[in-house]
């Protein structure tokens, strides 16, 4: 198995939640974060992005390491990147730099399971169904014969991250270590939405 370096830098950003197996495009314009992509980008790509508290610094445990898969750099000085995830970390503690970025020291032995390609297909039928509904309810267009093609990780896991849920919510979906707990955890959260919506509409008539 892999073994990834156990200090990163880190992109802390209030309100986006990053999963193992799917893509997050970033546009790159504040000096201290255009430091950190250019210092990965030069030196092995790699860089975590962990969700922020929103009026301090502090960041939540749980974060996920991903891969610069594609640099632009644009003529205004922004870049533009995507972002390729590969494993869930858990911080352990901020190690002090002169960097205008900031590092933290990180473990990833509790998410084994984020590098291994299993499949879930049998567990999830009631999961697509229940979220083909909501996305439907909720106005947001996806190509469900596309997206059934992905892997079965990646399909969850996009789903985890896409879904119109709130961002405790896609966190503590992120904070589930096995892939069977979050799939009866996101069907959960979606029930809920659902009925709560099939409530509002009895209550109206």
């Amino acid at each position: 198995m892999k073994i990834y370096p156990n200090i990163i830098p880190i992109f802390p950003l209030s309100g986006v939640i990053y999963f193992p197996k799917t893509n997050l495009p970033l546009n790159i314009f504040e000096e201290r974060y255009l430091n950190l992509i250019n210092d990965a980008y030069e030196k092995d790509k790699l860089m975590g992005m962990v969700q922020s508290q929103k009026h301090n610094d502090t960041v939540y445990k749980i974060g996920c390491l991903g891969k610069i898969s594609d640099y632009q750099k644009s003529k205004d000085g922004r870049v533009i990147i995507n972002l390729s995830g590969i494993t869930r970390f858990e911080i352990l503690d901020e190690i002090k730099n002169n960097k205008l970025y900031r590092e933290f020291k990180v473990n990833y032995s509790k998410f084994e399971v984020d590098l291994l390609n299993s499949s879930y297909n049998s567990k999830t039928d009631n999961l697509m169904e229940k979220a083909k509904t909501f996305f439907k309810r909720n106005g947001i267009l996806l190509n469900w014969r596309e997206f059934n093609k992905l892997e079965d990780t990646q399909k969850i896991n996009t789903l985890a991250m896409i879904s119109p849920i709130t961002n405790e919510e896609k966190q503590k979906l992120l904070e589930t270590i096995t892939m069977e707990d979050k799939i009866k955890t996101l069907e959960n959260i979606i029930s809920f939405y659902l009925h709560a919506t099939d409530f509002d509409s009895q209550t109206i008539q």
